[in-house]
This record gives C-alpha cells, structure tokens and sequence, in this order.
C-alpha cells in the first residue's frame, strides 16, 4: 500500500499537544494564522503523495552509483528534487532576510514528518542542507553568508556535515583531519572523513561540506576543533562556480538500508589541499557544529515519527485484509481479518499509541525551539530554550527507538510475508535502524539528559518539566468520563517515578557519575513515557468531544497507553535508583576482571 499522510491527526498535535492553538492566540504566530498552516501543509502533502512516495521502493531497489568519482542517484531521484526545490522548501525556516520563509519549526516537523514517512531515503539530504544552513546563517561571516546562503536557501546547492573518521567515531577527540592556514583568509583542508550522507550526488551543481578539522597549534581534544566550509567547486566574488576543490568521493557504502541515500567515504586535499573558510572562530568549531547537529537531532527523532506512521498504516491495512483462524469474539463461520483477534489489535494498538506519544514529544520539542526564538520577553525566550535543550535528546532517542519497535511490530503483524520484501514491511526497519545509531547514539542521547540536561539550574528545568504534567493530570482528574478507565491512576504513577528518579539522578551524579550513568538508558524511557502519556492524555481530552472519530480515538489511545506502556514506570524508577550494583558486577566480568 501507498503512503497517506494522517492530516487530521497530525494538525490536531500541532494545536493541542505542540501548543499552535494557545501560539496563534499569543501572536507568536502570525504567519501560520487564517489558515495559512493548513494551506502550506496540505501543499507538503501533495508532495509527499505524488513525487516522493512514488520513489520509495525504486531507491531502495536500485541504491546509488560511483563511477569514476561521480555518485548517480535512483530513477526519478533528479526530477523529484527538482520539485522540491521549485517549491521552495529548502528555505522553509531559513532568516527572511536571507532568503528563506522564516516559517516556524511546528509547521516544519509536520511537513518533516510527512515527507520523511513517503521516502526516508530522499529527505536526508534536506535535512542536512537545513542545518547546515542554520550553523552558516549564525556563525558564518557576513561574506561567506553573502556568497552561500541565498543558494543553499534556494535548494540550488546542497550541504553536508562532515565529522566522523575511521578512528574518530563518537568520540571527536580523537580526529586527525588537518587544516592549515593559507595566508589569504582561507585555509587547505587534508583528510578522510566516512559515513557522509550525500557527500556526492547528482542533484545540484554544488555541494557545500561542513568539514571537523585540526590547525596544527591546536590542542588535544575536542577544544583544538575548528569548523570549515568547504564546497565542491570554488565560488567565485560574484557566486558562480570555479575549478573545482581538492576533495572526491572514494567509496560508497553497502548498507542495510536507506539505500537512495549514498553514505559516501570523501577525501580532503590528495593534491595541494581542499580550500576552505573558517566558520566561527579557530578551535571553536564544535560550538558551531553542534548548532546543526541539534537541529539534525530533532530532523532524526522526526525520521522515528515518520517510519512508525508509516509501518502502522501498513500493518493496520494488512490486519483489516488478511483472514485466519476463527476469532474467538466472531459468530460468523470461516475465518476472521487477523484485527479480530486480541494478539493482533493489541500490536497494532501498541505501534498507534506508541507512534502519537513519539509525535507529540518532537512537536512539543519544536514548538519549544519557535518559542525560544519567537517569544517576545527574554526570559520567557530562556526558558523555552532550556526546555527544548531537555526536551531534544528524548525527541531523538525515544522517537527512534519507537520507529524500530513499531517497524519490527508490523513485519510481525505480515508474519511470514513480513519477512520477504514483497510487502515492503521490511525495508521500513532497514531504514529505520540507523536513526538510533546516528547523530549520536542514543546511549549518547540518554548520557546528554543526565550529565547535562537535567542538572541545568540544579533541576529545575526538569521539575517545570513534571509541574506542567501535573497540571494535565490534575484537568483529568475534573472529569468524570468512565471511558477514560485507570488513566489518571497510571498518569499519577508514572510522574510520580520521574520525580523520584530525577531526585535520585541530581544527588547521585556529583559523587557516584558511573552509578547515576548506568540509569541513563532507563531514565530517558521512564522520562519519554511520561511526557508521552501526559501529552496523550492532553490530546484525549481536547478530543473527548469531537466530531471527527479520529480525534474521539485518542482517548482509547492514551488508555491504552496508561495500561500497557506507562506502566513500566515503577520498574524504570528501580532500575534507576537499584540497577547500578548489578551492572558494574556484569560489566567486571565482561571485561575479564572476574
């Protein structure tokens, strides 16, 4: 089956668990106001359904090429980006007075997610030219955002991230690519850099490479880094295009998926060197890069969202269809639609539930970062900044451990024909599966909530975090619908947990880092199952009344994530607070020192 964009449901997250509805009333966004949001949002369908979705199985079917240093993308792939790029998507939330839309992220998650749920593969290489734009557009110098950024916004140029090497996966201290200062402002790039999404391609005349690099009077670590831009062809004073610069494309991986994406091994300065421009300042460049990669997390945990969508739509289609056994609940003679019976109606109510709750934590997170960079009071402005520091590594590591599960879910659900490529079932948990490995890992991600999220202002953020769950429980709690069943007791509970294990987590890490550390991994789930059920709950409640069934369904959804998902939040928090002990005995006798 094709692809369709849930439209209703997803604009219903944006008002009610993202916060558009209370931001259009606070003018905090006009240009999405008198239907202008549901206007661009249905255009990014129409994208979604009729020039990517087409294209999704015939990238994975045919991959991409490397002859003789140039990378052909998949039939249809030049034409597709084509569109994309006359639709002016590329600028979507680019500066106006760049060039671009300006358009807040709210608007972008949803058009990111329906887009990424008709064809992962294509929408990486936006997603990476979006933040590399953002990292140009804030640390550039004024010249280089004079001769790169109009093209960039355009979608006539593409753009890279460039950081991990063969030695220098995760840990960036560890990275060997050199830079030297050349004596006229621009610097000679030499090195190897692996794992780079789109490095070569077809799409456009210019890719322009965000490139990691070592002067060589830098310190040790990741404070000698410097950040470099460096295209693929010279950019002349007047922005047309030169000879071109000293770097290629030696290797293109063979991957278990995404396979329209060529995931390129690039070497810097075989000959004199690749010329490059500083971005920000000399042994800064992490600084910089994290700009984008911030940006990139959020695009990532969006990927999560959109394979779950998608992998549920599947699944829900081929349960209603497929018949076997006689269920249990049915009068009828012959064999029953596999929905019918409760194993199947619980997987697929499991992917659903899980799919919203992953939905609205990254809309929630979005709707943070509009508010950061939108709101009129600098405090206010902090605030949410803090917030969407705290929010984005549970958008990155929850949504897409969410997109395997419910991609692994529906190739269960096809059962045997899950499993061979016929259905398609399978190539959305190969594609998926990177989403948790890059951009960091989601062990990284979870490592990031602890050490440094959640001790911002002594706990703070997190406990404004839990305060504005409570007020949720506590609207629950006013009413009186039956239909609701346990789910103000399973809500209460699973806040409960996190504020205990968040307690826990702040006087734990000061003295005993490696304790509070082997919880992290908990601590983000018991975290993402909370603010997942409280947004649920939100949306179930907004939609108790609604006309439309699809919205009325969320109350179901949320009950059944109470009783089937929150629920594991008393054995999250135990894990937390008593699961240290048992991990370092384990990890000793890994390591051979028992």
């Amino acid at each position: 089956m094709t692809y369709r964009a849930p439209a209703s449901e997803i604009l219903f997250t944006l008002r009610e668990a993202a916060g558009l509805e209370r931001g259009l009333a606070e003018g905090l966004y006009p240009d999405l106001a008198d239907g202008m949001a549901e206007q661009i949002f249905d255009q990014a369908i129409e994208l979604a359904h009729n020039v990517l979705d087409p294209l999704y199985r015939i990238g994975d079917q045919q991959g991409c090429r490397l002859v003789d240093g140039h990378v052909t993308t998949p039939k249809g792939w030049v034409e597709a980006y084509r569109q994309w790029q006359a639709g002016g998507w590329s600028g979507l939330t680019a500066p106006i007075e760049e060039g671009g839309m300006g358009l807040p992220h709210v608007l972008d998650a949803a058009c990111q997610e329906v887009w990424t749920s008709a064809n992962m593969a294509f929408m990486l290489c936006p997603l990476l030219a979006a933040g590399v734009i953002e990292a140009v557009s804030r640390h550039g110098s004024q010249e280089l955002r004079r001769l790169y950024l109009p093209k960039m916004i355009s979608g006539e140029w593409t753009a890279t991230m460039n950081l991990t090497e063969p030695q220098a996966g995760s840990d960036l201290s560890a990275l060997r690519t050199r830079a030297q200062r050349a004596g006229d402002g621009s610097y000679l790039i030499r090195g190897q850099k692996i794992y780079i999404t789109y490095g070569e391609h077809d799409l456009t005349d210019n890719i322009i490479h965000l490139v990691l690099a070592r002067l060589p009077d830098a310190q040790q670590g990741t404070r000698g880094i410097s950040l470099f831009l460096v295209p693929k062809f010279l950019v002349q004073a007047d922005g047309s295009l030169g000879a071109r610069n000293d770097l290629r494309c030696a290797g293109l991986e063979h991957k278990m998926g995404i396979h329209g994406s060529p995931t390129c091994t690039m070497m810097y300065g075989d000959e004199a060197g690749a010329r490059g421009w500083l971005i920000g300042e000399e042994n800064r460049g992490l600084a910089c890069m994290f700009t984008m990669m911030n940006a990139a997390r959020l695009g990532v945990g969006l990927q999560g969202v959109a394979i779950a969508e998608r992998a549920s739509q599947k699944a829900l289609a081929y349960a209603r269809d497929r018949r076997q056994g006689r269920a249990a609940s049915s009068d009828a003679e012959g064999m029953s639609p596999i929905i019918h019976h409760p194993d199947i109606s619980r997987s697929i109510m499991m992917m659903k539930s899980l799919t919203a709750a992953a939905r609205a934590i990254c809309y929630l997170t979005a709707a943070a970062l509009d508010r950061a960079h939108r709101g009129a009071d600098e405090k206010m402005r902090q605030l949410n900044a803090e917030r969407a520091a705290l929010l984005t590594p549970l958008a990155k590591a929850f949504a897409t451990d969410v997109g395997i599960d419910v991609a692994n879910m529906g190739i269960q659900v096809h059962g045997g024909m899950g499993f061979v490529e016929e259905t398609g079932a399978a190539q959305l948990l190969r594609d998926v599966r990177i989403a948790a490995i890059y951009e960091g890992t989601n062990g990284i991600q979870a490592i990031d909530l602890v050490q440094r999220k959640l001790p911002l202002n002594g706990g703070a953020v997190m406990r404004r975090e839990i305060a504005d769950m409570r007020l949720i429980l506590t609207m629950l709690e006013t009413l009186t619908d039956e239909d609701f069943g346990a789910l103000a007791k399973r809500l209460a509970q699973v806040i409960a947990s996190l504020e205990q294990a968040s307690q826990w987590m702040l006087a734990t890490l000061p003295t005993r880092p490696q304790d509070a550390l082997a919880g992290a991994n908990a601590y983000l789930r018991l975290f993402a199952l909370a603010r997942g059920c409280a947004s649920l709950t939100r949306l179930a409640i907004a939609g108790r009344n609604a006309s439309d069934p699809t919205l009325r369904a969320y109350r179901a959804l949320a009950r059944f994530f109470g009783d089937h998902v929150a629920v594991e939040a008393p054995i999250l928090e135990e894990m937390i607070v008593s699961g240290a002990a048992s991990l370092h005995a384990g990890a000793s006798f890994l390591m051979g020192d028992l």
